[in-house]
């Protein structure tokens, strides 16, 4: 029940206005960066803001907008990137470094988050972002002492932040302060009283000092506000369990394994009412799963071929999904090109050893052939050959370093192999360089 938000600072920070470019063209680019990021479309605004660059590498504000842009499209790899230009460009803004550390936070880098919150309240101490966004880091690494400190500082200067606010009150929860915890939650619902996490958090607190029925008419108004929040159906059950309410509580738990079939907790809380009521072989059931789900000390160790994310299964999906671009070129005198087409067809067709032997006649042939590197590395990874896929990509990426399917492709591959990180700044350039589609993937499986 003990949950953090972090700022999203991004929907907070104003686009910063256009100073002096040396071609107007530049200039108009970037305003109109900026007014498509204000819209929403965020993949036009990259491209925007990478024009102004190409003119003038070394304008601070166009890396900054960019990372803003790439971080709203939760292309957080990339954000860093951009905002570490702008901050060896610009290395006394306190908005870039406030914004690399949030971005570096969604990549759960918490300790170089803290270090760029730091930074930012060296330069700008009266900024309560920036205290708030430390503290959650705080938190999330468990220094919860180090992280209350930060929330007091940020309502110090915000005492109305619900954000902060809600941030304390699980805080407290996590240093067994249950009724500062309660007093918080309770101003959060004061403040914002739509917000079922306030309630659900409120209720939790008076579970731990003993208050069943009033955490009951909590979880009743979490559960209002938020009826897919199966937490708190698990949560309301105990409570009833509590109360000797097993026929409420039972209810409570089908609901939430409704929800959360892996939901341990509530088999267990599900088995002991069953217990209670008399089913023992029911509550047997329900404890004997209790024992066994996600339980990592009795689980037993697997060989993993795809241990990231995305399986073998998605992996095929999105390799699928990548549009075939191939457009008919002049037929050189070693007529490569018409052995790399007759491959191409070959593996449509359900060849892939076929394919495989035509599209290496075609790079035999000529060795700078980038799109038969990367068809060949297509056919290979749906033959199950993800290592010698990458190898394809990479020399496709070499002759061509604009060539974004190859590094969308390189970058799907390299998560579903485990490089999560080396994956998705793949990803990120494969947006970067105009492929839209590797946003979805990044906001999918990067984050």
């Amino acid at each position: 029940m003990k949950k953090t938000f972090l700022l999203i600072c991004l929907t907070l920070i104003c686009f910063t206005t256009y100073t002096a470019l040396a071609q107007r063209s530049a200039a108009d680019f970037f305003e109109e960066g900026n007014a498509k990021a204000k819209n929403g479309d965020f993949v036009g605004a990259l491209q925007s803001f990478s024009a102004v660059i190409a003119t003038n590498p070394t304008h601070a504000p166009s890396y900054f907008n960019r990372g803003l842009t790439k971080a709203s499209l939760k292309d957080y790899r990339g954000a860093v990137l951009d905002y570490d230009k702008a901050i060896e460009l610009s290395p006394k803004e306190a908005l870039y470094y406030q914004s690399r550390g949030v971005s570096k936070s969604f990549q759960d880098d918490q300790r170089s988050a803290i270090q760029d919150f730091t930074k930012a309240i060296e330069l700008n101490p009266e900024d309560a972002r920036s205290y708030y966004n430390r503290g959650i880091s705080m938190s999330k690494i468990g220094n919860h002492r180090f992280a209350l400190s930060d929330f007091d500082q940020a309502l110090a200067i915000e005492p109305g932040n619900v954000l902060a606010l809600y941030a304390r009150a699980s805080c407290k929860q996590s240093l067994e302060d249950y009724a500062g915890s309660l007093a918080d939650y309770s101003k959060v619902i004061e403040l914002s009283p739509k917000r079922g996490g306030a309630f659900s958090g409120r209720g939790f607190a008076k579970v731990k000092l003993g208050d069943y029925k009033g955490a009951i008419a909590d979880y009743n108004s979490a559960i209002a506000l938020d009826p897919a929040d199966g937490a708190s159906y698990s949560h309301r059950g105990f409570a009833k369990n509590k109360t000797e309410d097993f026929t409420g509580a039972i209810a409570d738990f089908d609901k939430a394994l409704s929800i959360s079939p892996a939901d341990f907790e509530a088999l267990y809380g599900r088995g002991f009412a069953k217990s209670k009521m008399g089913d023992q072989k029911g509550a047997v059931l329900d404890l004997n799963q209790s024992i066994t789900q996600n339980n990592p000390f009795i689980a037993e160790s697997k060989k993993v071929t795809y241990n990231g994310p995305i399986s073998k299964t998605v992996l095929d999906d999105l390799r699928n999904q990548v549009k075939n671009r191939t457009r008919i070129e002049e037929l050189s005198p070693e007529r490569s090109e018409a052995y790399f087409i007759r491959g191409l067809s070959k593996s449509k067709s359900g060849d892939p050893k076929g394919a495989l032997h035509d599209i290496n006649m075609a790079i035999e042939l000529n060795p700078v052939y980038a799109e038969a590197y990367f068809y060949r590395a297509m056919v290979k990874s749906a033959s199950g050959d993800q290592t010698g896929a990458v190898l394809d990509c990479s020399s496709a990426i070499k002759i061509r370093p604009d060539y974004a399917e190859a590094f969308h492709v390189r970058g799907i591959i390299g998560i579903a192999l485990g490089h999560v990180n080396e994956g998705c700044l793949d990803l990120s350039k494969a947006g970067e360089l105009g492929h839209s589609q590797s946003y979805k993937v990044i906001g999918d499986f990067c984050n």
